[in-house]
């Protein structure tokens, strides 16, 4: 795509590999599902290709990170900026991404703003292709880059490859790849009704949101902050009763046996109440022990 089909590829590395054979049930599907490659070029530029079925909160974000730290990374200690070779960022989406045109493929690099002048423009670029907006049928493809869009878009419905996309060898060896994949159409089919499903809820989320169904959760969430809170200061101030009581105790009997230890650490803050009371009329060891067995739970 980026090439109009120049053979430049050196070397190929799946980055986040992702078995296409398992598929797995609704409850299981990430709703975040992309597929990373790393291709390196003869001049040494890196392509990171991202294959994104659906859009995410900071997904653009995304992008720009994935292109920048590649492109930092590459230095090893003792290198020069010398050393930095090329990034771009290829990404393949299954959704509009720029709803402001209709174009399949927008490039993006670094330029003035006012005279658009470019700055280092081989050094990063991002190169999008969004898989909604091309509409072209297979009677009406032209270009070596329309056919490979065409390919990536309708693969899940293909058994083989039609006739005028034969002369692209790669596009034969990439369906033999998908079909030992294990996915039948059927299965696809199922993929592809999940992901309706979850468009379907996003979309009720999204009205729940808009009738107030947040404001709910943002006061519940408000709330449990609160009693989280409160019971802390109980918990605090119950330990911090235990503590005073166990000094007080340990200056009357000297140290305590683990059993009494115990028995006291069960006592309910009413109890540590009734204790501290208490305590001024035990005269042994012993008598403290009674009290604490006959009020223990």
């Amino acid at each position: 795509m980026i090439y109009s089909g120049e053979s430049v590829i050196q070397d190929l590395e799946i980055l986040d590999p992702y078995s296409a054979g398992d598929v797995v049930e609704l409850e299981d599907t990430y709703v975040d599902v992309y597929l990373d490659v790393k291709a390196v070029l003869e001049d040494r530029t890196t392509v990171l290709i991202e294959m994104q079925i659906w859009n995410v909160e900071a997904f653009e974000k995304r992008v720009v990170y994935n292109l920048c730290k590649t492109y930092g990374n590459q230095l090893k200690s003792g290198q020069g900026y010398f050393d930095l070779n090329p990034v771009i960022a290829l990404t393949i989406t299954d959704f509009k991404l720029f709803p402001s045109t209709e174009k399949v493929i927008s490039c993006f690099y670094f330029q003035e703003k006012e005279e658009h002048l470019p700055y280092q423009e081989n050094e990063l670029a991002m190169v999008f292709v969004e898989l909604p907006k091309f509409t072209k049928q297979l009677e009406e493809l032209e270009s070596v880059i329309d056919k490979w869009i065409y390919f990536i878009k309708e693969a899940p419905s293909l058994e083989i490859i039609p006739d005028n996309l034969r002369e692209i060898p790669q596009l034969e060896k990439a369906l033999t790849i998908a079909n030992q994949a294990g996915l039948s159409v059927s299965e696809l089919e199922k993929l592809r009704k999940q992901e309706m499903v979850l468009e379907d809820t996003r979309g009720a989320l999204s009205l729940a949101q808009r009738e107030g169904i947040e404001q709910g959760i943002i006061q519940g969430i408000e709330q449990g902050i609160i009693q989280g809170i409160e019971q802390g200061i109980i918990q605090g101030r119950v330990q911090g009763e235990k503590r005073v009581i166990l000094r007080q105790l340990e200056r009357r009997f000297g140290k305590l046996s683990s059993n009494i230890m115990a028995l006291i650490e069960a006592l309910t803050n009413q109890d540590l109440d009734r204790l501290s009371e208490a305590i001024w009329d035990f005269q042994t060891r012993e008598d403290l022990l009674n009290w604490l067995q006959q009020n223990s739970n």
